[in-house]
């Protein structure tokens, strides 16, 4: 799993260079994609150049074959958005965009020092909760986890994968995404992010703090350990 950042323009792009400690790749698809690489690990943050806003966020699945798990996800509830050979665009049942791509072998969790980016939550209405839900566990194969609060529940990733899958319930409003830090003291890590431009829109003391980015596109610091297990 990837997280994707897709902007309108590359404002915030050395922000997030800045807030990582991963470096920008080379520009690719006419300058509209490009990676944030870590120093160690495989890569797992990629951003992209939309052309119109607001700046948001999205999931990519990386598979063997995209034709194939196409068909399948399909047939598990998901809609098809655009086919574009090398990328095929679906959407879930509750609305999230998501994208197929190749896998290529990525299997090293980025190392972090005191955080990591290492977290894509879906937020999704209480409404459509158990159905998106079920559709994301069929997706993956992977167990759904309860946590000690009640509007979040996770899928529980193997070895190797560097993105977790957070599920969280919203009282209203459309199904969304947003990706999460981990980290080790979440107070000086906001004031760290804060210092490089980005704006707090609420804490939950202990737990994490809301945040956005140049752009205005929220995002998460919590306190997991950044760490495996």
């Amino acid at each position: 799993m990837t997280g994707f950042l897709d902007s309108p323009s590359r404002e915030a792009e050395p922000f997030w260079e800045a807030v990582t400690g991963w470096s920008l790749s080379s520009r690719r698809a006419g300058g509209t994609f490009a990676t944030l690489v870590p120093p160690v690990g495989d890569a797992c943050l990629r951003v992209q150049v939309v052309g119109e806003g607001p700046a948001r966020a999205h999931l990519d699945l990386h598979v063997d074959d995209i034709a194939v798990e196409a068909r399948r996800l399909a047939g598990l509830g998901a809609d098809p958005v655009a086919d574009l050979g090398d990328v095929v665009v679906l959407r879930s049942p509750a609305g999230i965009v998501f994208c197929l791509v190749s896998w290529q072998g990525e299997r090293v969790r980025p190392a972090a020092v005191t955080s990591v980016v290492d977290q894509v939550c879906l937020d999704v209405p209480v409404g459509v909760f158990a159905r998106e839900a079920g559709f994301w566990v069929a997706v993956t194969g992977w167990a759904l986890r309860e946590t000690g609060l009640p509007e979040f529940a996770y899928l529980e990733r193997p070895a190797g994968v560097a993105v977790r899958l957070l599920l969280q319930r919203i009282g209203s409003g459309r199904a969304g995404v947003h990706v999460d830090f981990a980290c080790v003291d979440v107070d000086a890590e906001v004031e760290r992010h804060v210092a490089l431009g980005a704006s707090v829109v609420r804490r939950v003391p202990g737990d994490w703090t809301t945040l956005r980015d140049p752009l205005g596109r929220e995002y998460c610091v919590t306190g997991r350990s950044p760490f495996p297990s």
